[in-house]
């Protein structure tokens, strides 16, 4: 890999996972506009669809993304 224009290496890991999260959200607000922009592979969806049922059955068992975001930023990454 070559070294990049912007030396992120050099940001503490909570300020690299706050970048990949913004580059992240901003990747899943491309494929909203644009679906294709993102493909899913037969197999992610396979696996999607297998757990759907579950999820909508069982929602109280779900992590909020907030929650699991906020711990990884106590443990300092």
């Amino acid at each position: 890999m070559s070294d990049p224009a912007f030396d992120y290496r050099r940001l503490p890991i909570p300020e690299r996972l706050k970048l990949v999260e913004d580059i992240w959200d901003s990747i899943a607000q491309e494929a909203n506009v644009r679906p294709d922009a993102l493909p899913v592979p037969d197999q992610q969806r396979a696996e999607l669809a297998r757990r759907s049922p579950e999820a909508v059955a069982r929602p109280e068992e779900a992590i909020p993304w907030e929650q699991v975001r906020d711990e990884l930023f106590r443990r300092g990454g």
